[in-house]
């Protein structure tokens, strides 16, 4: 079969997540023939995926999440305004998508949790099927157990999660354990994506701190640390724009810029991982045995780091403890269960998307209605 991939551009996991998958397809006689991602002004296509991913890549805009002044947790209202007034543009950007679905003759599209996706099915109805890739969509599982907060914002990210999978003929929910299939939400449970590079990997007790922030605002946290600190060795990741490769503040600080190979390097030599609590990295961590603090910066990562607390990864913080991250890490047991849990991910998700229909408009037209419904009951 021949796949179109859709990726939202926010973050690292899905980036690692479509070049592992992409990889998979080829090992098993499939084809991904074009690539899109999700653009917006604050971001960079990491060199990373650039380097890895095989087919040809092309960028669309897309809506994103602003963070806040401090550019820690995002901003819902400022994120709100911002991409409201921005609607005209998405829209030539969901005629682009429609086109591009077309013109690849894709037997089948992939989505990695991109908004526009949904509402292009929803709104232009491609005859070709696709199907929505994340551990977001975890979220939509009748069994699935949320942290205590607010259920305004825990109503809004299920609701969100909806509108990316509108029409959808499978929600693959990448998740730290096996559950049951939730046929009424179209939720079947698949293991993590993680890169054959990790796989491949021997761990080592290191003696540094690693690290990963989506927003460069945590870097105080990280530095009041190390001033009261400053024996501690920490290698922590960023993308924060107009930064050296390597920040290096002394001996025993650096903030490297986002690269997946040394990333993972360093992972597997680190004493301890920190984390905004993002899926895919805190999934490599528990894979080497490393222990985790995780520092949610929004309602989504919230709910990766309750349920990977949850499956023993870690430490829940509102900053980055490093302190109490030192002190688990001496009683840490890793969890050997998820290991073969990973491990049995490509034959789980090619068994999945080789039974899936290539064609069903009539039943992709129901599901559009169903969206429909949805939209003006949440109204």
């Amino acid at each position: 079969m021949k796949f179109l991939f859709i990726v939202q551009g926010e973050g690292r996991g899905h980036f690692t997540q479509a070049i592992t998958l992409e990889n998979m397809l080829l090992r098993n006689g499939h084809e991904v023939v074009e690539v899109l991602v999700g653009k917006n002004s604050s971001r960079t296509l990491p060199g990373f995926f650039n380097r890895n991913i095989k087919a040809p890549v092309k960028r669309f805009l897309s809506p994103n999440f602003l963070p806040t002044a401090e550019n820690k947790r995002f901003n819902l209202k400022k994120s709100l305004v911002y991409n409201l007034v921005r609607i005209p543009e998405y829209i030539r950007s969901m005629c682009y998508i429609n086109q591009r679905i077309k013109e690849t003759e894709a037997d089948m599209v992939i989505n990695f949790y991109e908004l526009l996706t949904g509402f292009t099915y929803a709104l232009f109805r491609p005859a070709v099927p696709y199907v929505c890739i994340g551990h977001q969509y975890l979220f939509l599982h009748k069994d699935f157990e949320f942290p205590r907060k607010s259920p305004a914002e825990l109503a809004m990210l299920r609701f969100f999660t909806r509108l990316t999978s509108l029409c959808t003929e499978k929600r693959l929910a990448l998740s730290f354990y096996e559950m049951p299939e939730d046929t009424a939400n179209k939720v079947s449970v698949i293991p993590p994506l993680l890169r054959q590079e990790l796989l491949s990997l021997e761990a080592e007790d290191g003696n540094y701190i690693h690290g990963y922030m989506l927003n460069a605002g945590f870097a105080d946290s990280v530095r009041s640390f190390h001033r009261e600190h400053p024996k501690v060795p920490l290698h922590f990741f960023w993308d924060k724009q107009d930064e050296e490769e390597v920040t290096r503040v002394d001996e025993t600080l650096s903030f490297h810029q986002i690269d997946d190979v040394k990333f993972l390097t360093y992972m597997a030599g680190c004493k301890a991982y920190a984390s905004t609590a993002g899926f895919e990295s805190v999934c490599e961590a528990m894979f080497l045995g490393k222990p985790v603090i995780m520092v949610p910066a929004h309602i989504e990562q919230d709910c990766n780091a309750y349920d990977a607390a949850r499956a023993g990864a870690g430490l829940v913080s509102d900053s980055f403890r490093l302190e109490a991250l030192l002190n688990f890490a001496s009683t840490y047991c890793p969890n050997k269960p998820f290991v073969y849990w990973v491990r049995k991910s490509e034959q789980r998700i090619i068994a999945e998307l080789e039974r899936l229909p290539v064609n069903n408009l009539q039943q992709m037209t129901g599901e559009m209605l169903d969206g429909m419904y949805l939209v003006e009951n949440f109204i």
